[in-house]
């Protein structure tokens, strides 16, 4: 949970975005564990941010890094 509240840096479709993570911070989320590696719950203005049209949303090669 180091990166509860950290903004991270999502690359993929040519593109980045800085994001907050959020999901693994709250009780709605059961305060998950870390996704492994390159996988991340993207919202819509993530998807919208890196230009990936709607019928694509859901899943994109991508990597992050802490920003």
């Amino acid at each position: 949970m180091k990166r509860c509240l950290q903004n991270i840096t999502i690359f993929g479709n040519a593109r980045s975005v800085n994001d907050m993570v959020v999901d693994e911070c709250d009780a709605d989320h059961d305060y998950q564990p870390p996704c492994p590696n390159n996988i991340v719950d993207a919202s819509k203005a993530v998807w919208k941010a890196l230009q990936v049209p709607e019928d694509n949303w859901g899943e994109l090669d991508i990597y992050w890094t802490d920003a």
